[in-house]
């Protein structure tokens, strides 16, 4: 498995703020597992609100007045709203930042690590057709992703100032340049 963690590209971090909405049941397991996670490397973790601009603008610029900050975008529809100013808001306070989606990176964000959402809708495809084939949608059981991707931006690193380790560029699907 490939994953990666902030801590492996940025080792001084000692604080990530989650970007996420508040009333999104899967950014609510997200920040329930990001907060687990890290604990046990040493990080303290502050929400900050999907609600509107000029909220996450004054979040994220509180944030970043304090030294080895890092960033965390969720994966809800708010983030995709979002998206643009988190990646400038990123760049312009020099915060290390792992998006849910690829489409993150290619917008110019760090790096991403998550379900790999081809793969989501080609599994998705044999659940249309063993409904088309007569089964109950209630009846097929939930599959979680079993494919991840982790994609890396190496003109966002180096706008950062961040040297990407060898180890974690050898883990990447894919390297932006």
């Amino acid at each position: 498995m490939r994953r990666v963690s902030l801590k492996e590209i940025a080792p001084n971090l000692t604080r990530v703020a989650v970007a996420k909405q508040p009333a999104s049941p899967v950014d609510s397991a997200q920040f329930g597992a990001i907060q687990a996670v890290a604990q046990s490397l040493g990080v303290e973790i502050t929400p900050i609100s999907l609600h509107d601009a000029s909220e996450i603008e004054r979040a994220v610029a509180a944030f970043a007045r304090s030294a080895n900050g890092g960033l965390i975008l969720a994966g809800s529809a708010a983030a995709t709203v979002h998206r643009n100013l988190i990646i400038t808001l990123a760049a312009r306070y020099k915060l290390p930042a792992i998006y849910a989606t690829r489409s993150n990176v290619d917008a110019g964000g760090l790096m991403t690590y998550g379900p790999d959402r081809i793969d989501q809708f080609r599994r998705a495809a044999s659940y249309v057709d063993r409904i088309l084939k007569g089964e109950k949608p209630a009846d097929l059981p939930v599959q979680a992703p079993t494919k991840y991707e982790l994609v890396i931006n190496l003109k966002a690193s180096k706008a950062l100032g961040i040297e990407i380790p060898a180890t974690v560029l050898a883990r990447a699907d894919e390297v932006i340049e």
